[in-house]
């Protein structure tokens, strides 16, 4: 996972969103699913017998494959093994509140049944179901917010969309008609059809005005008051910032913030990724991306028949199994006071503070300083009677003896009661 000192300017955090109380829910959740699906999981990174480097979503682009060769893929697109109880269960499973699916990348498919285009799951391929309309319902009954990846810009079949400069001549392009007469109608599908929307990711804001950003904006928080938008709709505009793909900031950051990140290397399914991260790295992702004030957005990648691969699986399931213990060390938190420490991490809320130890040390013995209060008792989360450690307090000294083998390989939690 790569660090980054910030966020970039373009994709910040609107001027008074922090104060904002639609982004309670969101804050409280820290940890969502993102799933990136469409076309591009039939050729799974191979095109014409050929693999073509790169991420698998963005097949079209890197091997440039014509409109009317790709949009052909549509026809084969029927994922028959596509359960949406399955991906919310596995979401729950997971620890994860919040989803995430992409409606329409880049590629100009879309997921839903859409009236200003026949390019959909619903007119284009055989598979005739609404998989956002399915998706929702399930949501709804499980009990968890549902979110639409939207790509506002960067459009390869549209005719006047960012990106597609091999079919299309880009001096002739109509990117304001582009924005009012496909982008604002579909995103108004998406508001409309699809009961209560908890967010919408719009991606590359590349060429965008802030004009053209502010109206999305309010498009959406007209529409449905309470539903977000995240950094990317551009201009410094977002509800909440959005780091870089797999980047973490290396400080805590001023601003709430999301990481979108990939469990293997891509994020739209590609046969031959196997660089799949560990559930110890995951788990470590989450701690470093919560301590520092940030939301971790974890992306699986469908194959063309609709299954979620079974890596993917078994390592959400073990975050899952590690956040049933120290879940309310994530859950609502804050940054801790203890920042900058490679062997540790801290989150706090109602006046405790989480040390997540990341290099438990062998004679068990952990020295802190920095924590703004003197602990008057010390536990570990895993412990389920709370049976207190020893503590010792000289100065801003703070000294706990635990036990010689760190009680979880990913992150012990201790608590520190204020």
């Amino acid at each position: 996972m790569a660090k980054l000192s910030g966020i970039r300017p373009e994709r910040s955090q609107r001027e008074g969103a922090q104060n904002d109380p639609r982004l309670d829910w969101w804050r409280e959740a820290k940890f969502g699913l993102f799933i990136h699906w469409g076309l591009y999981a039939i050729p799974a990174g191979v095109w014409q017998g050929k693999e073509v480097p790169g991420i698998g979503e963005w097949i079209m682009l890197h091997a440039r494959i014509p409109v009317r060769e790709y949009e052909q893929l549509a026809a084969q697109f029927s994922p028959t093994r596509y359960d949406a109880r399955e991906w919310v269960a596995l979401a729950k499973a997971a620890g994860q509140k919040y989803i995430v699916i992409t409606s329409k990348h880049h590629e100009g498919f879309c997921l839903f049944d859409s009236r200003v285009t026949d390019y959909d799951v619903m007119g284009a391929s055989p598979f005739g179901r609404d998989i956002l309309a399915e998706l929702a319902d399930e949501c709804a009954r499980q009990g968890i917010r549902l979110g639409f990846y939207y790509s506002q810009t960067q459009d390869w079949h549209h005719p006047d969309g960012d990106g597609n400069d091999w079919d299309y001549d880009e001096s002739q392009k109509d990117f304001d008609g582009y924005i009012e007469d496909y982008v604002k109608p579909q995103v108004t599908e998406l508001l409309t059809n699809y009961g209560p929307v908890a967010l919408i990711w719009f991606d590359t804001p590349k060429g965008i005005t802030a004009e053209q950003s502010r109206s999305l904006l309010e498009l959406v928080h007209t529409l449905q008051p309470d539903c977000l938008v995240c950094g990317r709709v551009g201009n410094a505009l977002g509800d909440y910032a959005s780091a870089g793909d797999n980047m973490i900031p290396d400080v805590q950051m001023q601003v709430d913030f999301e990481t979108p990140a990939t469990i293997n290397d891509t994020w739209g399914f590609k046969l031959n990724d196997h660089n799949w991260k560990s559930t110890e790295q995951l788990i470590r992702h989450l701690v470093d991306i919560v301590s520092k004030g940030g939301n971790y957005l974890l992306n699986v990648g469908p194959t063309a028949d609709g299954v979620i691969p079974e890596p993917s699986v078994e390592r959400l399931r073990g975050m899952g199994r590690w956040l049933a213990v120290n879940g309310e060390a994530i859950y609502g938190t804050r940054p801790g006071p203890i920042q900058g420490q490679a062997w540790c991490r801290t989150t706090a809320k109602d006046g405790v503070i989480y040390l997540h130890v990341l290099d438990w040390p062998a004679d068990g013995v952990l020295t802190l300083r920095g924590l703004e209060c003197t602990p008057s008792a010390a536990y570990l989360l895993s412990d389920p009677s709370q049976a207190a450690l020893p503590l010792q307090c000289q100065g801003e000294l703070v000294t706990i003896t635990g036990p010689t083998v760190a009680p979880d390989p990913a992150a012990s939690v201790v608590v520190l009661k204020a």
